[in-house]
């Protein structure tokens, strides 16, 4: 088989990335812009050219979706065996590999539920706390962990966090120093201890510094503007003093402060590697004309912000703007548009809704579903956790100990259709359709499959998709957070609840929190590919909105 051409079909910004592969490289990659596909096809062309010896590259992401993404890529463009893992896979398999080693026995248990342990460490002082307040204590404390500061520190600052109101900074202290007094008592990690424990290994062992940098020479960091300092720190100590590193970022898509990321590092690469590559993606492949210059409107003028060109011909319609007397007639009328453009052709699945808080999505899906949509909500229970997919992936899996001779779509449908499923969709709706939308995705993956694929060969695939968190596309249209939704993309996006107090968010007062709730609003609307329809209402159960400040620099105020 012809390994394909790793420069072919790039345009002069992506081929120019593609070829700068030593030394210190940045690139300033937009919304939109393939910057997958850049730095995919420029590994491709290291080990193509034999510059990059695969089992000596590593690619950091930021979820195992996209590690795995890239993975996939490399397979097709002949770069196979390629470490593409996020910086905590990573640093755990380097910590378990280590451990026994450096600190004798086996690594400590990973905490698979902070907030319980939390619970626990309150106790233990007295405290009483409710599930929210013990949510947000567990991504306080991340927060302080990943920034790199030790509890005395945080202490100096912890004055002006955002703390449950029930709760004296004092308090939140003393409820940080038990929950680690009681971690280590169990001998147990948390996820940020993963990243802060291998960097301690490597920093104060010699032997494992020397062997994890012998293993990897060359890094690409994705995402960069997400990375944190305890990332930042790993990442240095992994380079040593070497300096072969690319990232890739937009400073503009920097919306997870509240989690420690910081766009310092992607914005000062420059200046910290004064030899560095500078390379800005620019060509937007994703979004129409219209849909482009409403973006660049909104982050016109900022710090870091790119100006997006898009690549197609058609101009495509104008983002419509429109305001509701509430929310109740928001989310119907938003409804109402969905069930037309699914009727005139556009797959459900193609179709999202974007709004900024979980709470929001109770009356958008009730309007949905009184319209006969279907929906599935993003960040909600994941595919492979239903318990109809669990049941369906076991009983594939019992069938791959008798030998077939018939098809892998007549496996697949025998098996799908003793659990209930059939080839047309129930005329109901609620669960009863919901769970055939579910045993009607993993009829379409089967049916996706090359020809002469095995039932084994399937199942394995679909594990590795369920490890990976790499669902199915549902015929369902997508409820989803802003949050959520970076790094998606639909043909359709509604977003909703564009006024004030929700973009931007009641207590974002600082400038800061307000220019994260802009980059916020930026990366909903360059979800869109064709068509983008941006709605708020005037009024809800707690009194009168107006609609957001962002909206008259989108001209329409």
């Amino acid at each position: 088989m012809t390994t394909p051409d790793p420069l072919a079909g790039l345009d002069e910004e992506q081929r120019l990335a593609a070829e700068s592969l030593l030394g210190p490289v940045v690139l300033l990659a937009g919304a939109g812009t393939g910057k997958t596909r850049a730095i995919t096809h420029r590994i491709a062309h290291g080990v193509v050219s034999g510059v990059y010896s695969p089992g000596r590259v590593l690619v950091l992401s930021f979820t195992n979706r996209a590690a795995s993404e890239v993975r996939g890529r490399l397979r097709a463009l002949g770069a196979p065996g390629i470490q593409s893992r996020t910086f905590h896979s990573a640093a755990l398999a380097q910590l378990s590999h280590f451990w026994p080693e450096v600190a004798g026995g086996s690594l400590p248990r990973i905490v698979d539920a902070k907030a319980r342990l939390i619970a626990h460490a309150a106790e233990s002082l007295r405290l009483r706390l409710d599930t929210a307040s013990l949510r947000d204590l567990a991504a306080e404390i991340e927060w302080r962990k990943v920034s790199g500061l030790t509890i005395e520190q945080y202490e100096a600052s912890v004055a002006e966090r955002p703390l449950p109101p029930q709760l004296s900074a004092t308090a939140a202290v003393e409820l940080h120093r038990a929950y680690e007094r009681l971690k280590d008592e169990r001998r147990q990690l948390d996820f940020e201890d993963v990243l802060l424990a291998c960097a301690g290994m490597i920093e104060s062992e010699p032997r494992v510094a020397q062997q994890v940098r012998a293993q990897y020479r060359f890094f690409v960091v994705d995402e960069y503007q997400d990375v944190s300092p305890a990332q930042q720190r790993l990442l240095d100590l992994w380079l040593g003093d070497r300096n072969d590193v690319c990232v890739v970022g937009d400073s503009s898509q920097t919306i997870y402060s509240f989690a420690g990321a910081r766009p310092d590092y992607l914005l000062g690469f420059a200046k910290r590697y004064p030899d560095a590559a500078v390379i800005r993606l620019e060509n937007n492949y994703r979004s129409t004309p219209a849909i482009v210059d409403t973006a660049n409107r909104l982050m016109r003028g900022r710090a870091g912000a790119l100006d997006l060109r898009s690549a197609m011909v058609e101009e495509g319609a104008k983002p419509s703007f429109d305001g509701f007397p509430s929310d109740t007639a928001e989310a119907r009328a938003v409804a109402a548009r969905v069930a037309e453009q699914i009727a005139a052709g556009t797959p459900a699945q193609d179709v999202a809704v974007l709004y900024r808080m979980n709470v929001q999505a109770a009356a958008l899906e009730t309007a949905l579903a009184d319209v006969g949509v279907s929906t599935v909500v993003r960040g909600g229970v994941r595919f492979f956790d239903q318990p109809d997919v669990k049941r369906a992936l076991l009983m594939l899996r019992g069938s791959t100990i008798v030998e077939s001779q018939d098809p892998l779509f007549k496996t697949v449908s025998d098996v799908l259709r003793s659990l209930g499923w059939t080839q047309r969709p129930p005329e109901s709706r609620g669960a009863v359709r919901e769970r055939w939308e579910s045993l009607n995705a993993i009829m379409a993956l089967a049916e996706a499959q090359p020809a002469g694929t095995d039932l084994g060969a399937f199942v394995t695939e679909i594990h590795e998709r369920a490890a990976a968190h790499h669902e199915p596309t549902m015929a369902a249209v997508t409820l989803a957070t802003l949050h959520s939704a970076k790094g998606l993309e639909w043909h359709t996006v509604h977003l909703v609840g564009v006024s004030e107090g929700l973009v931007p968010i009641s207590y974002a007062t600082t400038d800061a929190a307000l220019d994260e709730e802009r980059r916020l609003l930026y990366v909903g609307l360059t979800r869109a590919r064709r068509r983008l329809h941006v709605t708020w209402s005037r009024s809800s159960q707690r009194g009168e909105r107006e609609p957001s400040r962002f909206l008259a620099e989108l001209g329409q105020a």
